[in-house]
């Protein structure tokens, strides 16, 4: 099961929060962030990547990566993990200089590029802005940010009557996920909601 970038309804599990407030597993523009470079390693070009996506494997396995605001695409030549991170060597990169301006750069994927998840897993940026409803169609908002905890992610919802509500991803609250309709269907446990 994934652990940072999807969810399950039965165990739900999402990223914390990435450097600049781009969160693990957030899409955008089409493109999914897996990954930052946190600056240069050793003197032949490799990167040192912060891993931020729940299959750290696809770094053994991926042909090519996209890098920058621009989505620049740069092929991997070979990948090794370490106890911070994985440490990347792509194609025409060959200098401690020339990975040092890579420095900074978020590494993406395109969404279309993402391998299949489980059967009742979604990506994280997938279940923020879903509307929230009560198995009773209340509205409560919609989700606006998950937070990662040690057992079970925490949906935070905004926009309802009852302000912000800490919804846990658990599967005696969150009963179902459709992404057609945009909606969350969740049962009220008692000390969810405040003043009920």
């Amino acid at each position: 099961m994934s652990r940072l970038t999807s969810s399950n309804v039965n165990a739900a599990s999402f990223a914390g929060k990435g450097a600049h407030a781009v969160e693990q597993g957030d899409a955008y523009d089409g493109w999914l962030v897996i990954g930052r470079v946190k600056g240069p390693h050793g003197v032949r070009g490799e990167v040192r990547v912060q891993i931020l996506t729940d299959f750290p494997e696809r770094f053994q396995t991926i042909k090519r990566l996209y890098l920058g605001d621009t989505h620049a695409p740069h092929d991997v030549e070979r990948a090794r993990f370490t106890p911070k991170g994985v440490l990347l060597k792509l194609v025409g990169i060959d200098s401690r200089e020339t990975a040092g301006f890579l420095a900074r750069s978020y590494v993406a994927l395109p969404e279309t590029e993402l391998p299949p998840l489980p059967a009742g897993s979604f990506h994280h940026h997938q279940i923020k802005g879903l509307a929230v409803h009560t198995d009773d169609d209340r509205c409560l908002g919609s989700v606006a940010e998950i937070i990662t905890t040690g057992s079970n992610d925490v949906y935070i919802v905004r926009g309802g009557e009852s302000g912000e509500i800490l919804l846990p991803a658990i599967a005696e609250v969150v009963r179902s996920i459709d992404l057609e309709t945009r909606r969350i269907i969740v049962h009220l446990i008692s000390g969810l909601v405040p003043d009920e």
